[in-house]
């Protein structure tokens, strides 16, 4: 910053500071620089010019040009100073140095290439975060008891424990026990599944009921977690980086403002110009090609976005996700945890008419299950607590939990069953069975002294914003695919509700990315939406992954984009930010590179003096800068995508989050 302002402003420039601002320019454009260096000493053997290439030229000739000035052209003597002028002369135009662009061009680009390397580093966080999920212990059974070992010296074939609350260590399969067991952070399916002897598990799951004795069935490698953490890798590793357009464009400017410059050397000393008016034209030409503008274009425009983005709820990983995002077509769409609140709650009460009031099931109901772990059956307590609001629900006497079936007990000298609907059910609660059935919600039955006193309909509830997020993906052009490990009812259920079409049920991670793969062949741009471990593949195979802030780490490490506020809705605001952010980057890099096309052509003839030129770039700069903070202030605008003009999804959304 000091040789920055001393060289622009003439009036600072005290006596010898020209040599200051050479020591303090030194390291920048021999060591900050030299990973350009390298890199454009590298492209010619490859037959390629890029943005190193021409960050390396524009640092090597104004730090090479202010060297020879201040060591053999009279700029160190002291009290040397550079005022502005319009036009060089050839008397004055060795004693000008440009130690400015030496130090500017690194600043800007390095701070846009930091930007973005913060932002690549988590891939590795995905794959840590997939690594933490797998246990690290085991409680080992066999003929010398009960154990502790680490899971690598776990073998196939033996037998470990699983108390509730636990995560099952790898792939096996139930010898001894019964339990409810949730699976939703490995293969995405919402409701608890009953497990007893026989039944398979996968590795990662949580048993949310009682002891388990599994028997090892694959380990290490072999496993399902193991499997899901492959597919993440291999996808991030093949999934290419957006080539940068002002790469592009650097392979066939680079060589021509190479030629333009020598070009110009030639013509004034075989025109027999004075040899220091030639060099002078030369290092304007080189001067004003420097490519500030070049390097601020992405980053600044990417800043203020992602800022603009987080104030919204939505965190960008870099220029690729708003290119992706921006093209982005089709969108498959996870169900539970994204467009499901991802846990069980009471969707519905249908209680019969009679003495006993629904108010009063709902408390006794509530007041059995309390002994439950089951999460239908905290799902059942908690909302009988929010009806008792601050009266605390009664205790329950002889209690007893039947796997699979239900629990009962007694309480307030009553006898209450709550599990299973069987038997014949009067025809209010047959009625109401069937529309929990048709709505893919867990019907549960209560008994009062053995009669059928009420029906609840337990489910994961599709969220409010849900419907409006679809549409206004729809509005945008963008297709809704649903993918999920849950079953084809609850899924087409979901679907039914926020219309969408296109259906996948029982999806297996592995199924996921398939799909994925399958659309990218069909030429669709893809995107993924989903928040857990059953997610993290098909996220990382997409051209664009897009997690959860409420989801597993896994998944927002293999994401590009992430809703922070695990509110889908933000994913139509982030479509139009993204639209808008290259439609600026685009502006940035025209007003780049048109620049260049109105000065070099005055450089050329001799009509630019190199300190004007150095002026120039710095304001195209400012200019670039100017147009990116605009970002900082968009809005979203209302009308199609579910903006705040949009009305009638909003109240169509709570009627479908009710049924």
């Amino acid at each position: 910053m000091p040789v920055l302002v001393l060289s622009m402003v003439p009036a600072l420039q005290f006596r010898n500071w020209q040599w200051l601002c050479f020591a303090l320019a030194a390291p920048v454009a021999v060591w900050s620089a030299w990973p350009f260096h390298t890199r454009a000493v590298r492209g010619p053997r490859h037959s390629t010019a890029t943005m190193d290439t021409l960050v390396s030229l524009g640092v090597v000739a104004s730090f090479s040009w202010s060297a020879y000035a201040l060591f053999l052209g009279g700029a160190g003597e002291p009290g040397m100073t550079m005022p502005f002028g319009l036009l060089p002369s050839a008397s004055d135009g060795v004693a000008h140095v440009y130690l400015e662009a030496a130090v500017s061009v690194p600043l800007f680009v390095l701070t846009g290439r930091y930007l973005e390397a913060r932002a690549r580093r988590g891939t590795g966080a995905a794959l840590r975060s997939l690594a933490e999920l797998a246990a690290k212990e085991v409680s080992v059974r066999d003929e010398r008891g009960e154990r502790s070992i680490p899971i690598e010296q776990l073998r196939v074939g033996q037998v470990f424990v699983v108390r509730p609350g636990e995560r099952v260590a790898t792939d096996g399969r139930v010898t001894e026990g019964s339990s409810a067991v949730d699976l939703s952070l490995v293969t995405g399916e919402s409701e608890p599944v009953e497990v007893s002897p026989g039944s398979a598990l996968v590795g990662g799951a949580v048993n949310a009921g009682g002891l388990l004795l599994v028997r090892a069935t694959a380990v290490g490698a072999d496993t399902r977690l193991a499997r899901i953490t492959r597919l993440v890798t291999e996808a991030q590793a093949g999934k290419a980086r957006a080539q940068r357009l002002a790469d592009a464009v650097a392979g066939v400017f680079v060589p021509v403002v190479l030629t333009i410059a020598v070009t110009v050397l030639g013509f004034w000393l075989g025109a027999g110009a004075d040899p220091q008016a030639a060099l002078t034209a030369c290092v304007a030409v080189l001067v004003v090609a420097c490519p500030c503008a070049l390097g601020l274009a992405t980053p600044t425009a990417l800043m203020a976005a992602t800022g603009r983005g987080a104030q919204m709820g939505v965190l960008v990983s870099g220029p690729q996700t708003l290119e992706a995002l921006q093209h982005v077509d089709t969108v498959v769409l996870d169900k539970t945890g994204t467009l499901t609140s991802g846990h069980m709650t009471v969707a519905k009460v249908t209680a019969m008419p009679g003495e006993v009031g629904q108010e009063e099931l709902i408390r006794l109901a509530g007041a059995v299950e309390q002994g439950s772990e089951h999460p239908i059956g905290r799902a059942v307590t908690a909302y009988a607590r929010r009806a008792a609001g601050e009266e605390p629900l009664p205790d329950v006497r002889d209690f007893a939990a039947t796997p699979g079936q239900g629990v009962k007990g007694h309480v307030d000298g009553r006898a209450v069953e709550v599990g299973v609907p069987d038997g014949r059910l009067p025809p209010v609660l047959a009625k109401a069975l069937a529309a929990a059935e048709d709505s893919a919600h867990t019907p549960v039955l209560v008994r009062v002294d053995g009669r059928a006193k009420a029906l609840i309909a337990v489910g994961d509830l599709v969220r409010p914003g849900s419907f409006r997020a679809v549409d206004g993906l729809r509005r945008l052009g963008i297709r809704p695919v649903l993918a999920t490990g849950d079953r084809q009812a609850p899924a087409r259920a979901v679907a039914d509700a926020l219309g969408i079409e296109e259906v996948h049920a029982r999806c297996s991670p592995e199924d996921k990315a398939a799909l994925v793969r399958r659309l990218k062949e069909e030429g669709c741009r893809v995107a993924v939406v989903g928040d857990g471990v059953n997610d993290a593949a098909a996220l990382a195979g997409a051209d664009l992954g897009i997690a959860m802030g409420s989801g597993t780490d896994v998944a927002i490490g293999a994401a590009d984009l992430t809703l922070v506020r695990g509110d889908i809705e933000a994913l139509g605001d982030a479509v139009r930010l993204a639209r808008r952010t290259l439609g600026t980057i685009r502006a940035n890099l025209v007003w780049a590179f048109g620049y260049n096309v109105v000065t070099v052509p005055l450089a050329m003839v001799g009509l630019l003096n190199p300190m004007v030129a150095a002026a120039a770039m710095s304001a195209s700069s400012v200019l670039v800068v100017a147009n990116s903070l605009r970002l900082r202030a968009w809005q979203p605008s209302p009308g199609p995508g579910g903006g705040p003009g949009t009305r009638s999804p909003r109240t169509r959304s709570r009627k479908d989050a009710a049924r």
